[in-house]
């Protein structure tokens, strides 16, 4: 059976469910073939299952999964599906980025609260924030 897994295969090797292969053959982006009620996935499954893997590493949703493995055309040098994921990336770089501004801004809010906490703690009045932000 060179070539072949079965889904307790490949769910080790990805350290995965076995429900998490069905939910994703369930929605088409898995199709192994079938003996009875076993599943044999191919290495193209395999190779499927690790893109998407990785794939939701990076943040895309199944539905951007699927419509990068639909654009494969090896024929064609699989540019469209290239330019689709540089795409992608630079647009999930750019929101990671943002969430990271953000974050930051964060930590600085708190970093000023727990300041004005302390220095209230200590005696010392709390002069910039008004009786309605505390409440």
């Amino acid at each position: 059976m060179t070539g072949t897994y079965s889904i307790s295969d490949l769910a080790r090797e990805f350290d995965v469910t076995t429900r998490t292969i069905r939910f994703y053959e369930d929605e088409g982006l898995l199709s192994p073939q079938r003996r009875g009620q076993t599943r044999i996935y191919s290495a193209r499954d395999r190779v499927l299952l690790k893109l998407i893997l990785r794939g939701k590493r990076l943040g895309f949703s199944l539905a951007e999964c699927r419509e990068l493995f639909d654009l494969y055309d090896p024929e064609h040098d699989n540019q469209a599906q290239y330019q689709l994921m540089l795409d992608k990336l630079a647009s999930r770089r750019a929101a990671l980025e943002q969430q990271l501004r953000d974050i930051r801004l964060m930590q600085l809010e708190l970093d000023a609260a727990e300041t004005r906490i302390r220095e209230a703690m200590a005696g010392k009045p709390l002069t910039d924030i008004s009786n309605e932000e505390m409440t």
